[in-house]
């Protein structure tokens, strides 16, 4: 077992009334994180709701218009709130009470589940490591696995406890890669592709990984000088979020942050990283952040569907680059994307 510091939840539990230095932000965020419950109430631009309950219809219209209106939300947004998509409220109940009750055990208890970041054991619990120059930490927890193929999965260290963990996840995971694919699919044609090319250029069946973070984010004495997580765009092709209706989540949209609104049996859906360069920036990749508050407990289920690491080079659609719209992006691998994106965050970090 690597040294760890301590977990945020037991800093949260321990009755202090400030907050541990390195987790306070530097001047200029804090200019403009406020109480997130009235950040929600606030009017102004929202996230836009897709109903995919026509992506399966029989008329190519209704087909046609779902698409289009997921295409304007990936070009414009890179995020939309997803309804009637197909995945049973029971389920999404179950996996959401699973997590719940594995974050409800006593601390001793989740650390037989410790994740070692040092050796590059990043499957299980852990808290962020300071992973640049600055030694910022984020107020905190996670679980964080691979889901799907399940034949790459290391069941192994998942909880055992509840007994339904397994099972609720499982299901979750294959109903959910069966959603990647038909968002894919849609994407593609608005791009003007094949309906299958996106997902073959992320790995389809085989390679595609669906990696499972539940993020906890416990209660925090002082929320206007932290972040749960601080901004970051997602390197994934796609990340599908659930959460436990407590508000949160900001967005990065035309200079200003966003508080996402909660909106009830829907799945959250960003555009990662890697679609964004494969469609050379028709749709976007958008920077986002996490909130805290002193009130609840906010859980959140993130699940990343990212490339193989070294197998496929991500770089822009030869039939999306023209003399008019060159590459905006070079050629990498996943691996290089995360390191040229890790190395370029160490060197804002450092002092001038």
């Amino acid at each position: 077992m690597g040294t760890v510091g301590p977990r945020v939840e037991s800093l949260a539990s321990s009755g202090i009334t400030c907050i541990p230095k390195e987790y306070v932000r530097p001047q200029e965020e804090l200019d403009n994180i406020g109480n997130v419950f009235e950040e929600e109430k606030k009017e102004g631009p929202q996230v836009p709701t897709i109903d995919l309950g026509e992506i399966d219809s029989p008329s190519e219209v209704v087909r046609g218009k779902c698409r289009e209106k997921l295409k304007k939300a990936a070009a414009e947004w890179g995020v939309m709130n997803l309804v009637n998509h197909g995945i049973p409220e029971e389920l999404l109940n179950r996996l959401r009470k699973a997590g719940e009750t594995f974050f409800s055990l006593p601390i001793e208890e989740k650390e037989k589940y410790a994740n070692d970041q040092a050796s590059g054991k990043i499957q299980g619990y852990g808290s962020k490591l300071a992973n640049n120059a600055s030694g910022q930490l984020e107020w905190e927890d996670y679980f964080f696995h691979l889901v799907y193929p399940e034949d790459k999965r290391d069941l192994s260290i998942w909880p055992t406890k509840p007994s339904d963990y397994t099972e609720a996840t499982s299901e979750y995971a294959r109903q959910l890669r069966s959603l990647a694919t038909k968002i894919l699919e849609a994407l593609s044609i608005g791009l003007g592709l094949e309906g299958g090319r996106l997902e073959k250029e992320v790995g389809g069946m085989e390679e595609l990984l669906l990696q499972l973070k539940i993020n906890y984010y416990p209660i925090c004495p002082q929320p206007e000088l932290a972040l749960g997580v601080e901004a970051h765009t997602d390197i994934s092709s796609l990340t599908f979020l659930l959460h436990n209706m407590v508000p949160g989540l900001q967005l990065f949209y035309k200079g200003k942050w966003v508080t996402a609104k909660c909106v009830p049996n829907s799945i959250f859906m960003h555009i990662g990283d890697t679609v964004e360069i494969l469609s050379n920036g028709r749709y976007k990749s958008i920077l986002h952040r996490g909130l805290v508050n002193k009130e609840k407990v906010r859980i959140s289920w993130a699940v990343f569907c990212e490339p193989p690491k070294e197998k496929i080079i991500l770089q822009p659609l030869p039939e999306l680059v023209t003399e008019k719209e060159p590459a905006r992006f070079p050629p990498r691998t996943f691996a290089q994307h995360i390191h040229h994106k890790l190395f370029r965050k160490d060197e804002e970090a450092l002092p001038n």
